[in-house]
């Protein structure tokens, strides 16, 4: 358990934590049943739900599949994107039928977009205007050999990996994937499911506290958002309520999908980030306990860590990438194929900044002026990507790292 500026939380005993609301010792605290997995149950039967998460996250990975596939279109991508009810266009079992797409729920968060849409609207056709660059700029031009200036294929050194780059270099597929990282499961998760504007919206804190739960289902709606902000996260482990078992234990390790999963699990394995998927595997664990607990304050809090944490794993990997891109162009032979790949992976990084959210507060840790003023030093040079430079890549990781509590050493190495 963590002691942070508002609790002391001290372990009683496996599942009982004593909270206590201040910091003088004599004040009584309160006591949350938490378990040891994520197991909550009504009437001996789960309360946890987040399928509409596990969905979107299939969905989404058969949609970065499908970027690597030359013959498919525009129009297969964008409704891949924009999924309809029965259309046919995915593999996963369920997926067709579902009601729900990834562009619906793409900078969608009531925090962030109720009031803003025409922004939202702008980061929709972004992610449209990646889509359409790879039908019709890289697809077409598959086979050709890509310089600067000319979209097709780059080859890493020795005969490595191909990868396919727009004309400025940038793999299309890396920023689209990188980037739903936050424009969908960072947005939706924290600034939407963990916000008191949903987890307390019209009668949900009364329902709770009553013991309401929604129609036909076995949870009270504010536990059902909790667990859908926790889905955004661990909706593909194999195991729900032990989710860590993939995460975190090595580099055999690489978490259960393409996205938060995975990149929290990188982080983790990095010794100076050691204990980052535990924090926040434990802050969704006894916020949803609070919930159960009717304790208001201790869920807030543990929304903050899971903001603070989320937030900056992502950031972690924009360094990390820009780095690994530096160091490819530093080399006494450049491997551009190498450098472009990183630099694609940390443009999607640097992309999803805008949807961090400092804890304790309604911001992200950079603006979106701030990440496209990043992303034009990135790609702002005629040939985009064949211009950047390693001083460039060094300042925009600087001045990443000097919004968060960590070095450009450290999510570097």
């Amino acid at each position: 358990m963590k002691i942070n500026n508002l609790f002391k939380i001290t372990c009683l005993s496996a599942g009982l934590v004593l909270v206590s609301c201040s910091d003088d010792d004599d004040t009584p605290g309160v006591q949350i049943d938490e378990p040891t997995n994520y197991v909550f149950e009504r009437d001996g039967k789960s309360s946890v739900s987040y399928g509409g998460q596990t969905t979107r996250i299939a969905m989404a990975e058969e949609i970065i599949d499908a970027f690597k596939n030359s013959e498919k279109t525009e129009a297969i991508l964008d409704n891949m994107f924009a999924h309809q009810e029965g259309a046919n266009d995915f593999t996963g079992t369920g997926l067709n039928e579902s009601s729900k797409s990834v562009r619906s729920k793409t900078a969608a968060s009531k925090d962030y977009f109720s009031v803003n849409v025409g922004e939202a609207s702008a980061i929709k056709e972004e992610f449209d205007t990646w889509i359409a660059g790879q039908a019709n700029e890289v697809f077409p031009n598959w086979n050709t050999e890509a310089t600067a200036g000319v979209a097709g294929f780059i080859q890493e050194a020795g005969g490595g990996s191909t990868r396919y780059v727009n004309a400025k270099g940038l793999e299309y597929n890396q920023a689209f994937a990188k980037s739903l990282i936050g424009a969908l499961m960072a947005d939706q998760a924290l600034n939407n499911y963990l916000g008191k504007s949903v987890l307390d919206d019209a009668n949900n804190v009364e329902d709770n506290n009553n013991g309401v739960v929604a129609e036909g289902k076995n949870y009270t709606t504010m536990e059902h958002k909790w667990d859908e902000a926790y889905g955004y996260l661990f909706g593909a482990a194999p195991d729900g309520a032990k989710p860590l078992a993939s995460i975190g234990s090595g580099s055999n390790q690489k978490g259960d999908d393409s996205f938060l999963s995975k990149y929290l699990d990188r982080v983790n394995d990095d010794s100076d980030f050691t204990g980052i998927a535990d924090d926040i595997y434990q802050a969704f664990k006894l916020g949803r306990a609070a919930i159960v607990a009717k304790e208001y304050t201790v869920r807030d809090e543990q929304a903050a860590i899971i903001r603070e944490k989320i937030s900056q794993v992502i950031a972690v990997r924009a360094v990390y990438y820009l780095q690994q891109g530096k160091n490819a162009l530093d080399a006494t032979t450049v491997d551009h194929a190498t450098a472009f790949h990183d630099l694609s992976e940390g443009y999607g990084f640097i992309y999803s900044l805008q949807f961090t959210r400092k804890p304790n507060s309604d911001a992200p840790y950079l603006t979106r002026t701030q990440v496209q003023g990043l992303i034009g030093q990135l790609m702002g040079g005629t040939n985009g990507l064949w211009d950047v430079t390693p001083a460039t890549l060094q300042a925009i990781s600087e001045a990443i790292a000097n919004e968060f509590n960590f070095t450009v050493a450290q999510a570097g190495s």
